[in-house]
């Protein structure tokens, strides 16, 4: 008997201290996910929800400096089922991701065919409401207060990534890697919707050409 009580002890201990390193793991990754280079992308497909056939980009597209910082062009490019001309492009001069996309410094935005414009005055709205348009902005400002659940193998169409799984209170799950740019390779959205990584990359180029009346479009 005293035999099992010390391995039962010996094995939650065990269970514990994996834990504690599977949380550790998780918040390197969610402050890794933050530090972002000029030029890194990563797409992805959903399903389900409100990511429904949706077509989805992110990438760092450019940097300007203000002051003694640098700040970087974040682009958000979504794709729907309606065809082509019905999707947006917004792009967000931000310090950061995760907690440091809510200071959003400057904002374009293109919706369909219509001509990019650069519409800093609608900053206000935008503020701490990224989630409501970029699930994967959400659960990055979510990541902090995760939950490890441990690593596993996840195939997905743009490739085989060991990822940490994680999930937070509401329901919102996801599996992260330092080796991929914003670090998700899946993401499961509290209504049910799954995005998928479908390509990564670090030669990314603004997905807008066209320039619209004193617009000035970001720099590499």
């Amino acid at each position: 008997m005293l035999r099992v009580v010390r391995w039962t002890v010996t094995l939650s201990l065990g269970v514990v201290a994996g834990q504690s390193l599977a949380a550790q793991e998780l918040a390197r990754i969610c402050a890794s996910a933050g530090k972002v280079t000029v030029g890194q992308w990563a797409t992805y497909a959903g399903a389900g929800g409100q990511v429904d056939r949706e077509a989805l980009r992110l990438a760092i597209v450019g940097s300007e400096r203000q002051g003694d910082s640098t700040l970087y062009w974040f682009e958000v490019n979504h794709q729907g089922a309606g065809g082509a001309g019905r999707g947006e492009i917004w792009q967000l001069l931000v310090p950061g991701l995760g907690l440091g996309a809510t200071e959003v410094r400057g904002l374009i935005v293109k919706l369909g065919t219509a001509p990019a414009m650069r519409v800093d005055q609608m900053l206000p709205l935008m503020t701490g409401q990224m989630g409501q348009t970029n699930p994967a902005l959400e659960f990055a400002r979510r990541c902090a207060s995760a939950r490890a659940l441990g690593w596993e193998t996840v195939n997905v169409p743009g490739g085989t990534v060991r990822a940490l799984h994680a999930r937070d209170a509401e329901g919102w799950e996801a599996w992260v890697s330092e080796d991929v740019p914003f670090a998700f390779v899946k993401l499961r959205t509290g209504d049910g919707g799954v995005l998928v990584l479908t390509g990564r990359g670090t030669d990314a180029k603004s997905s807008i050409t066209d320039q619209g009346p004193g617009l000035l479009l970001p720099r590499p």
